[in-house]
């Protein structure tokens, strides 16, 4: 009934207001805002590729656009007609000259981006994985560490991380997980066996509510960081690790969880200035762990020759600077 309108109503409360030497406003307000509806229904491959022709999209083969759609999804593909729009965007006009192959070229390069950056991202989150459970379990002499609440010093924040580790606990299927339970008594296996079944999020939370601040420096030296930068970090990482898994924008997406400054670095970083919620900034944190735990890696190599391979590709829209090839972390 109200197409494309919010409406904000405001009620004033019956509550009478204070006296004026009380020197407070009385009264309260309430603001209730009411949507609407959302009104738009089912469009076949065809209509939609019509649709896209009429808003200035060239698609020489109707027949193999509609197929990439039906495939693919409209909807998951407009992301990737952004950037070819006119501004402002919600007009919904392509740019001149803009083809369906060029949408498709970028979604193709996201997609090959995704699966670069998963692969070593789980570089990285065994390597933190292993330092995590091992060297807690070697400095607390307790090997059962991940499932005592006394080794976390936000208890609330614990009880939701035992949670979910008591789950996937119980309803693992691993042959290791199966064989210690027919095993032995105790109620859960050692902490890298636990380690195993937990996503790499649950690590950084349990490493983030570690209470011996000894064992979060050791580890965090491990990584050649200070803790706070390391959980900051490893978080940002697991985010996008996820959205890899999950098929998501990768190349231009917007960090929401701003990466925390590192400080005192001892190993090659970054001189020039660049924006921290951009995925550059992202691949330079996954370049510099690569070089401590794999320092013969081609990271490099396999980002230059996907970029050879996509010239279209806007850099500066991933927050890359003009010679960042040449900074010492690239070097």
């Amino acid at each position: 009934m109200f197409a494309n309108k919010k409406l904000i109503a405001t009620f004033a409360s019956l509550v009478p207001a204070k006296p004026l030497h009380n020197a407070q406003i009385g009264g309260a307000f309430y603001f209730i805002t009411l949507m609407a509806a959302f009104t738009k229904g089912y469009s076949s491959p065809f209509d939609l590729v019509q649709l896209l022709k009429s808003r200035g999209l060239i698609i020489n083969d109707e027949q193999r656009a509609e197929a990439y759609i039906q495939n693919i999804g409209y909807y998951r593909l407009s992301a990737y007609m952004l950037p070819f729009l006119t501004m402002p965007k919600t007009n919904h006009i392509f740019k001149p000259g803009v083809t369906f192959d060029n949408v498709l070229n970028l979604y193709r390069f996201d997609k090959k981006l995704r699966v670069l950056l998963f692969n070593e991202i789980e570089k990285i989150e065994i390597a933190f994985r292993e330092a995590v459970a091992n060297v807690t379990a070697r400095m607390s002499g307790d090997i059962f560490w991940m499932t005592d609440s006394r080794h976390f010093k936000n208890h609330v924040s614990y009880v939701k991380t035992f949670s979910f580790i008591d789950a996937e606990y119980k309803k693992s299927t691993e042959d290791f997980i199966k064989h210690f339970k027919n095993t032995y008594s105790d109620p859960y296996a050692p902490a890298w066996m636990i380690s195993e079944i937990i996503p790499f999020g649950t690590t950084v939370q349990l490493y983030k509510n570690l209470a011996d601040q000894r064992i979060r420096k050791q580890i965090a030296r491990q990584f050649h960081l200070q803790p706070q930068a390391l959980e900051s970090w490893m978080t940002t990482l697991a985010l996008t690790r996820n959205a890899c898994c999950h098929h998501a924008r990768v190349w231009n997406k917007v960090n929401l969880i701003i990466p925390a400054d590192a400080k005192q670095m001892s190993r090659p970083w970054l001189t020039i200035p660049v924006a921290k919620d951009r995925i550059y900034f992202n691949i330079c944190m996954i370049k510099f762990f690569l070089d401590i735990i794999s320092p013969s890696n081609d990271f490099k190599n396999k980002l230059q020759t996907l970029f050879s391979k996509f010239p279209q590709i806007d850099l500066r829209a991933m927050g890359f600077p003009t010679g960042w090839d040449n900074e010492p972390l690239w070097k």
